[in-house]
């Protein structure tokens, strides 16, 4: 049976940035979650429903950065759903943040009050779209952007996207340590894993660090690692062949 592939974007990323992967996998099934109509932190049978995967399929899924938490719950806690799993640059499960800034707590809702207020008086409609730019910039190595201007304007300028990227970046911390409980033991069944790692870029001074919690990573779960050195955070702008030869292994 075809697989069918789910990518989880990373926070405050858009389905338009993975253009270039869409592109290099013409003969596979390729669905990119939305996450400003989906969060990648919603619950599995939310993120299934986004995408109008059918019951019977067989799924693969890409997740970068904390969607590569998120693709980590999917495929630990439904190993029957996933058949393949292509981590990139994945958010790790110390991750955990700050917990009185957990929603729902006193600081989450403070942070949200302002971020509204932001909203309201049009900061995100005037700064938005600019923001993104160094974004990419520190992100990547190839400082190569693929979301057009009037795209950027509509995603990074809306009202609500601020508390959008909030909401992710908290539920991201919560998501962390739900599966640092569920890799803390001997994990049972577990889809074939490759880790793609970025050492290059901004990622080079703490490379080592980060390289370390990956391979720690892919122990616990039996997978393999592959070190992108030419390549930083933004793994689906600098080498999305990495990414499309994880996925369609010649």
């Amino acid at each position: 049976m075809r697989i069918t592939w789910i990518v989880l974007p990373g926070l405050a990323e858009t389905p338009e940035e993975f253009g270039r992967l869409v592109e290099l996998l013409p003969d596979e099934d390729l669905r990119v979650i939305d996450p400003w109509r989906t969060p990648v932190t919603s619950d599995v049978d939310e993120l299934r429903a986004a995408t109008g995967v059918p019951a019977d399929a067989e799924i693969g899924l890409i997740g970068h950065s904390i969607g590569g938490l998120a693709a980590l719950r999917w495929a630990l806690t439904r190993p029957l759903e996933v058949t393949r799993l292509v981590l990139v640059d994945t958010s790790l499960t110390s991750e955990t943040g700050v917990r009185w800034l957990y929603p729902g707590t006193r600081g989450d809702r403070a942070v949200r009050t302002f971020l509204r207020f932001l909203g309201r008086i049009g900061v995100p409609q005037l700064l938005g779209p600019t923001l993104r730019r160094p974004l990419v910039w520190i992100g990547s190595v190839s400082n190569r952007d693929l979301l057009s201007k009037a795209t950027a304007r509509a995603r990074y300028g809306a009202g609500s996207s601020w508390l959008l990227f909030w909401d992710e970046l908290a539920s991201s911390w919560e998501l962390a340590a739900e599966v640092a409980k569920l890799t803390a033991g001997p994990v049972g069944a577990v889809a074939p894993t490759v880790l793609l790692v970025a050492t290059g870029g901004s990622s080079r001074p703490t490379a080592g660090r980060w390289l370390a919690g990956q391979r720690r990573l892919a122990a616990a779960l039996g997978g393999t690692v592959d070190v992108l050195p030419d390549s930083a955070h933004l793994v689906h702008l600098d080498r999305p062949d990495a990414i499309a030869a994880a996925v369609n292994p010649r």
